[in-house]
């Protein structure tokens, strides 16, 4: 593979997740009680406007990239509304602007992440061999977007001097340990979305340098994702496509409770960022054996071994309290295992499976279930489980509403095992499958 091709598509999946992992991990914390105080049922529908806009991406990203434009001219103009509309976001308070131009934003950003893989498979020989180390920037910058965030909630002129607080050691103690509340917090909080702004725009911008990836336009049906929903009469794609929902309405419960269960035993809100990007640090390692693992254990075992990682995560969930909160913590390891062995090879998988020409609509099928279907129905089960999990207190005469967390997270832990389940006993992936329309698919 070119080396300076796989500059240009790491550097694209940098950008890519700079993007979503800058403001996706503290929304819940910034939309709720403590800061812009919307009501459960907002916050829900704030979490869901990825939803809503995966429903829509494969019918507005899949046909266009498949059929009409060059996919980097679409991965451009993508990127370039959808990042003004995530810095007009940093400004805004209420929730209906809010959730206007967070809706504009997903909309055109869901699709940028079916293009980007398709422009990755586009351009590389071998996908098991080679697309975990082109994804594994994504993670990168992920990581890159979560650990500035330690420092920006700090109140820097709270802070003592190095002199006054005895040593650099005790001055970064008390740094860290001096946050900023009220307005100055929630500006702080608000500034994840002009760094995903920023970076969306830079990525528009370095389009012009992508490998030119042209659309299948004299090939195939007319409409890419009518044939691609037809592959799902194929058994093995039927069954991994409702895997697929479950572990995704698994996946986003962790998005939605993480920050403030977290806050709850005891995690300083500038640390929840970095504390969850723990995870990104483990993906970085498990995308890079990604290939070695498929080769050696085959689809199926892969991607039970994705699945079980969300088992083992919400298993110490369960548990946790302030005095475990280092286990807690800890136990994002395995987030690196859940993305890399179950959605990058689901990724792989699909491109291997799926006609040519149908590619970025095929892909934005599954994407449709990993970021659309699976968060929304996510989100609003989480919505449901905060008020059937809840318990009022009277605190010095006033109502005090407490969530018990252990119980909500009984309920993505037994949907994880129902998962495992399925997949072992019913997905049987064969060397070739049959798909309708005989058009020839080749499996590795």
């Amino acid at each position: 593979m070119n080396s300076v091709i796989r500059v240009k598509l790491s550097v694209m999946m940098f950008l890519e997740y700079v993007v979503y992992g800058a403001w996706l991990p503290l929304l819940g914390l910034y939309i709720g009680a403590d800061y812009l105080k919307f009501s459960g049922l907002q916050q829900a529908w704030v979490f869901n406007a990825f939803a809503i806009a995966s429903l829509t991406g494969m019918f507005f990203g899949g046909q266009l990239a498949d059929r009409y434009f060059a996919q980097e001219k679409f991965l451009a103009f993508s990127h370039m509304i959808g990042g003004l509309a995530m810095l007009a976001l940093a400004y805004q308070t209420t929730f209906w602007p809010f959730f206007a131009l967070m809706l504009l934003h997903c909309f055109f950003f869901v699709p940028t992440m079916s293009v980007t893989n398709a422009i990755a498979f586009a351009n590389i020989k071998d996908s098991q061999k080679d697309f975990g180390f082109i994804r594994v920037w994504g993670t990168v910058g992920w990581i890159a977007a979560s650990w500035p965030f330690i420092f920006i909630p700090i109140d820097w002129v709270k802070v003592p001097s190095i002199e006054q607080a005895g040593g650099v050691i005790s001055w970064l103690g008390k740094a860290l340990g001096t946050l900023k509340t009220g307005p100055e917090m929630a500006s702080a909080l608000a500034s994840t979305f002009t760094v995903a702004g920023v970076a969306s725009l830079a990525l528009a911008a370095f389009c012009l340098f992508l490998p030119h990836t042209p659309p299948s336009k004299g090939s195939g049906s007319t409409f890419a994702p009518l044939k691609a929903f037809k592959l799902l009469a194929v058994p093995s794609i039927s069954i991994l496509f409702f895997v697929t929902l479950i572990d995704a309405l698994v996946h986003y419960t962790y998005f939605f409770w993480s920050s403030r269960f977290l806050t709850s035993i005891g995690l300083p809100q500038n640390w929840i960022a970095p504390a969850m990007s723990i995870g990104q640090v483990a993906e970085i390692a498990t995308m890079a054996s990604l290939g070695l693992v498929l080769k050696r254990l085959g689809w199926r075992t892969t991607m039970i071994l994705g699945i079980l990682g969300h088992v083992v995560r919400f298993g110490i969930y369960t548990i946790g309290t302030r005095d475990t909160l280092w286990l807690v913590i800890l136990s994002n390891v395995v987030h690196g295992a859940a993305y890399a062995f179950f959605f990058a090879t689901v990724y792989i998988y699909v491109d291997e499976n799926f006609p040519k020409d149908i590619r970025t609509s095929a892909q934005s099928l599954f994407n449709m279930l990993i970021l659309g279907f699976g968060p929304l129905l996510s989100n609003f089960l989480s919505g449901w489980m905060e008020a059937f999990f809840s318990r009022s207190t009277l605190v010095d005469g006033k109502e005090s509403v407490e969530i018990l967390y252990h119980q909500v997270f009984l309920v993505p832990l037994g949907l994880g095992i129902l998962a495992v389940a399925i997949l072992a006993i019913f997905f049987h992936p064969k060397g070739k499958d049959p798909v309708p329309e005989e058009t020839p698919v080749f499996v590795n």
